[in-house]
């Protein structure tokens, strides 16, 4: 019976040669992507910023909705077309999209590491990633074996197949998919096929490639356990991050240990979050990003 932690973890990222949180607070956050800076808005921010100052090349100006919208405005030139950064081995473009993102998550990083430690050992591992975005994760996996990527926007996997060959990985074992998550997890059950990790990363709110409608708080259980059915007591992760919502890990934490109630293993649950980077003092706030559930199964 998989055992279910109370305690929250905290799933911190340090940043890298090409990513870095340099500050945050008011509401805001500094980052830098390669060569470049810029700002976007982040509510739990609440704290000052360090630096009197920012320097940046770009902000993201949100709209007066709360549910979305906004646009860049750019003080200095900026690659609109995109620049190249890499995590590891995997390249991949980063872009300001007209959703404030820049291409990848840089908070996953931790993530992926943790996967990549999960699969060692297994030969040939079979992986799923739902929600696939871009493709960092999905490169990531694939030097343990297949992955499956799955996205409802063909924009994304186009992107995600890009970064594949940025990266020298076009001929990875990887099934780029533009589908719907919830529907494609539906077919494999009925096809009984199983895998070795899920990763999913569904979205508040969302459309399918035929218009189908996506609402985390009232569909996400049965995507759960859906994907509860397509792993067995051989397989070795699932995990799932949630964005912008109201909701505790604790939830999801309780949803995900009611589903895997038959399998051994351990749930955990928390937030992820992103370390600034290093003042004078050597210290670096920790902003929070995310929450997750995860169910582990090491051997």
């Amino acid at each position: 019976m998989a055992t279910l932690s109370a305690e929250p973890l905290i799933l911190a990222g340090d940043g890298w040669a090409d990513y870095g949180l340099v500050d945050s607070g008011h509401g805001r956050k500094l980052e830098r992507y390669g060569a470049y800076r810029f700002i976007r808005p982040e509510p739990q921010a609440m704290w000052t910023p360090r630096q009197a100052q920012w320097d940046a090349h770009g902000e993201f100006v949100p709209g007066s909705d709360e549910d979305g919208g906004g646009r860049w405005q750019f003080g200095k030139p900026v690659a609109r077309e995109g620049w190249p950064l890499a995590w590891n081995e995997v390249a991949f473009t980063a872009q300001c999209t007209p959703f404030r993102h820049l291409g990848f998550f840089p908070d996953m990083a931790p993530v992926w590491d943790w996967m990549r430690t999960m699969l060692a050992g297994v030969a040939d591992a079979e992986t799923l990633n739902l929600f696939g975005y871009t493709g960092v994760g999905t490169l990531a996996l694939s030097a343990h074996g297949r992955v499956t990527h799955v996205d409802a926007s063909k924009k994304s996997v186009a992107q995600a197949r890009e970064n594949a060959a940025l990266s020298g990985m076009a001929d990875r074992p990887v099934r780029w998919l533009v589908d719907d998550a919830a529907k494609f997890a539906a077919r494999e059950v009925r096809r009984e096929k199983r895998y070795d990790g899920i990763i999913l990363d569904p979205p508040k709110f969302g459309r399918g490639p035929d218009g189908e409608v996506w609402r985390l708080e009232e569909h996400l259980p049965g995507l759960l356990a859906d994907c509860r059915r397509l792993v067995d007591s051989d397989s070795r992760f699932l995990f799932l991050t949630v964005y912008a919502v109201r909701m505790s890990s604790l939830a999801l934490a309780g949803l995900m240990a009611e589903l895997f109630a038959d399998l051994p293993g351990t749930i955990e649950h928390g937030d992820l979050a992103v370390r600034e980077d290093a003042m004078p003092d050597g210290t670096g706030r920790l902003l929070p990003t995310a929450i997750f559930a995860r169910w582990s199964n090491p051997r």
